[in-house]
């Protein structure tokens, strides 16, 4: 099997959450769906942040459950299923890879430097030397786990990236982008001969819409101007 990319952004970012919850808060894991879906929306300490229901969550969860990468059990006195991630088990990872993976997947590319003072939650590193070997371990792997991607603008560290899943869990939502107002027709810009009825009805509309578009905005500067 290829490991590289071999996740969605989506089977990424709930693993990755998992992997993060299991180091720096082993006292609440193994997760229930609903505290895993607030930390795969958490606002700090990811990029993207991301708005997953839990209904995503739990059908994420069933394909890394699938793929071997994650499990369930339900503890003794809950009335809920716990997960928890098998990272360490499927691909052989010891807690420092383990971390670099996760940080990685949660905040995109960063430097050996970046990541030694992100991970200090999970695994104390002594210096970004010992990040750079957790990471040069992972890129000489026969399917190798992260790439050296270079230097961003302005940074004096190589920056690392993640090849679990896509670099990104996807952007936030947005807005969509306004309407664009219709540039005015010039005289020098006859309509084709060629051009249908119909044609010749559209583009007028849109000239007149235009042209009133216009008039609209000249007459509010006049009323400005007299004011």
């Amino acid at each position: 099997m290829t490991i590289a990319a071999s996740l969605t952004a989506e089977e990424l970012r709930v693993l990755a959450c998992l992997i993060e919850k299991s180091h720096t808060t082993p006292e609440q894991y193994p997760l229930s769906s609903n505290a895993l879906t607030a930390a795969c929306n958490q606002k700090t300490s990811r990029d993207p942040v991301v708005d997953y229901p839990v209904q995503l969550v739990d059908r994420t969860l069933q394909l890394l459950r699938d793929g071997g990468w994650a499990r369930m059990k339900r503890p003794a006195g809950s009335r809920a299923f716990k997960h928890f991630h098998v990272i360490g088990e499927k691909l052989g990872l010891d807690v420092p890879q383990q971390a670099v993976l996760a940080v990685l997947a949660l905040r995109g590319p960063q430097s050996a430097g970046e990541l030694r003072t992100r991970t200090e939650r999970y695994h104390s590193f002594a210096d970004p030397a010992d990040v750079e070997e957790v990471l040069d371990i992972l890129a000489h792997r026969p399917e190798p786990l992260v790439r050296n991607i270079g230097r961003a603008p302005g940074q004096s560290q190589d920056r690392w990236l993640q090849l679990l899943g896509p670099e990104s869990a996807g952007p936030p939502p947005r807005d969509p982008p306004p309407a664009a107002i219709p540039a005015i027709p010039t005289a020098a810009a006859p309509a084709p001969s060629t051009a249908s009825d119909g044609g010749d009805l559209a583009a007028l509309r849109a000239r007149v819409e235009a042209l009133e578009t216009r008039l609209a905005v000249l007459e509010r500067e006049l009323r400005l101007d007299g004011a």
